[in-house]
């Protein structure tokens, strides 16, 4: 046909009639011709106009090492959605790196990013009405972001995690930035030398990607697995293995297929059946303590009510069944070497601990799709009756410290139990001076509170107290409770997310130095030892802060954000947008 200025669309593409792709409202009749002058200024022809247009987008960019190579990635996702009859759109948003704003106040930036992410997400593909959509993000929140874009948008898509850096050497022993970060305890108490760290910083971190353990960005890329969102077999393999590339390409023919079929869409797969589902490879793997405030988000997007509480029954009937980083030995690189996370489904749905009649975003059930999957190694993944532990590496303590709950990452834990009289921080930096200054004791309880959600605001996380404390040696010889977040890295007897926090009266908020806290894994408890009459009396006496003028996105958020046992979402969630309105 033609293509000029008299030029038109053709009514329909791929034998899929027009009227029912979205980008039809931009690109359909006479009232569109300055759309579509726009489209060609962008260098599309009337055949690609036509076609259905599939928004790509990544996080990449040069704030954190996770998210580049994403560019890469999405070249080739284009490159099939073309090869299948579409026009892919690129696009990019934000990503803030815990690494970098890690111990000071841009931290508070990190979890307010997710919702970032999602919302810009959501802003160009229904201001621009585009039919379908393949993300891609590297970094901790960068996933759960664009996984709740995809909920709430339900539009076909595909997900695609860029997947973990490839560990350092030093000394025949392989090292990560946890290494380092450990490293700097051990130099402030004069058991590593300063000349160690420094050499650990030149190769801890020798490629792009995230961090290789099960770290957050690694737990959640098996949990878009789970849900049925991602390739199988697709989160494990290292961001600069080539066959990442064509595992995008076959991404952008996928989500086309979708398109012409219909689904499944994104709520379809992401289901209470699915979430669980994703909580228990959580638990088995020994996965980030974050997963638990993520999941409640991305089920919000979907409608679902899915809080701390069901994340927390998947967890205890789960068994640790992965020896990996930071509770155990090994990487998101051997996990790839012995066939992926799709090893961990098939174990646990064997089991009875995942129900393999969810689906993935091809259509297939899981059970089906899990066909032919190795068994486990034995080391890196155990067998059946040789697991870690018989419960999950995370699990959710409450009581009347933490009545909505709080979570302690158990893998690696060497005790269960620990009693202690609280230490009482309101905010994270005078902890960390005093943690440097080693001005704590071994016994008792570090309380950091005022950074939840909305006391931060933003619920920043603590891993850089917690590796000065573990690289101290003191790793289990003093708890830590807060309100905050912990990283993925994170070890020792750290508790966090308390919910309610401190800023909105909770509990933690009436803790005052030398109050006895007892901590019960096994019986999952958190106490403080004070009476309900002497807890009631100090609840009496107690003033909620004046809110602080922050101005632009922290003040916005600290107005909107819920707790952290419901995902700390900033928005009523499962809404269905009505592209005819």
């Amino acid at each position: 046909m033609p293509d000029g200025p008299n030029a038109r669309p053709p009514s329909n593409s791929g034998g899929r009639p027009n009227r029912k792709l979205r980008s039809r409202i931009t690109t359909d009749g006479l009232d569109r011709v300055a759309h579509r002058a726009f489209m060609r200024a962008m260098g599309l022809d009337s055949a690609a106009i036509a076609r259905p247009m599939v928004g790509v987008v990544t996080t990449e960019g040069e704030m954190t090492p996770c998210n580049m190579g994403l560019a890469n990635q999405a070249d080739y996702a284009q490159r099939g959605i073309v090869e299948a009859g579409g026009t892919p759109r690129e696009f990019r948003t934000i990503s803030v790196s815990d690494g970098i704003s890690m111990q000071h106040q841009g931290m508070k930036f990190s979890l307010l990013s997710r919702e970032i992410i999602a919302d810009s997400v959501e802003a160009v593909v229904r201001g621009h009405a585009y039919d379908a959509l393949v993300c891609f993000a590297g970094c901790d929140k960068t996933l759960p972001g664009m996984m709740m874009a995809m909920a709430r948008l339900n539009a076909p898509s595909v997900f695609i995690y860029g997947g973990s850096m490839l560990p350092g050497t030093r000394g025949g022993e392989d090292v990560t930035v946890l290494t380092a970060y450990e490293g700097v305890g051990g130099v402030l108490v004069g058991t590593v030398p300063e000349e160690e760290v420094n050499a650990l910083e030149l190769v801890c971190a020798p490629t792009i990607g995230a961090c290789p353990g099960q770290f957050t960005a690694n737990t959640m890329g098996m949990v878009s697995e789970a849900l049925g969102l991602a390739p199988l077999g697709s989160s494990m393999i290292p961001a600069v293995f080539a066959e990442r590339q064509g595992i995008a390409r076959r991404a952008g023919r996928a989500v086309m297929a979708a398109l012409e079929r219909g689904g499944p869409l994104p709520r379809d797969l992401v289901t209470r059946t699915s979430l669980e589902n994703a909580a228990a490879v959580v638990a088995a793997t020994g996965g980030s303590t974050n997963a638990a405030l993520h999941l409640p988000a991305i089920a919000n997007e979907a409608g679902i009510g899915f809080d701390m509480d069901d994340v927390a029954r998947v967890f205890d009937r789960t068994p640790l069944v992965a020896d990996l980083q930071p509770g155990g030995r090994f990487l998101a690189r051997d996990v790839h070497g012995i066939g992926g996370a799709p090893v961990v489904f098939r174990l646990l749905m064997e089991g009875g601990l995942f129900d393999g009649n969810a689906l993935t975003f091809t259509g297939e059930t899981m059970a089906d799709a899990l066909k032919g999957v190795p068994d486990p190694d034995g080391e890196i993944i155990r067998c059946k009756g040789d697991e870690r532990s018989p419960d999950g590496g995370v699990i959710v303590l409450k009581g009347n410290l933490c009545p909505d709950g709080a979570l302690l990452k158990v893998a690696g834990l060497k005790s269960a139990y620990f009693k202690g009289p609280a230490r009482v921080f309101d905010e994270e930096e005078s902890c960390n001076a005093a943690v440097k200054a080693q001005e704590y004791t071994d016994g008792e309880v570090i309380v950091i509170r005022n950074e939840g959600p909305v006391g931060g605001p933003g619920m920043r996380e603590m891993l850089g107290t917690t590796a000065l404390i573990y690289g101290q040696g003191r790793g289990e010889k003093v708890a830590l409770l807060t309100d905050g977040r912990f990283s993925g890295a994170t070890r020792g007897m750290c508790i966090g997310y308390a919910a309610p926090e401190a800023a909105v009266g909770g509990p933690l908020a009436l803790i005052r130095d030398g109050d006895v806290i007892e901590i019960d894994a096994a019986a999952r408890s958190i106490n403080v030892l004070l009476s309900e009459e002497e807890l009631a009396a100090r609840r009496k006496a107690w003033q909620a802060p004046d809110p602080r003028r922050l101005g632009g996105a922290l003040e916005k958020y600290a107005r909107l954000v819920g707790q952290a046992n419901k995902g700390a979402v900033t928005h009523s969630g499962g809404v269905e947008w009505d592209w005819e309105e």
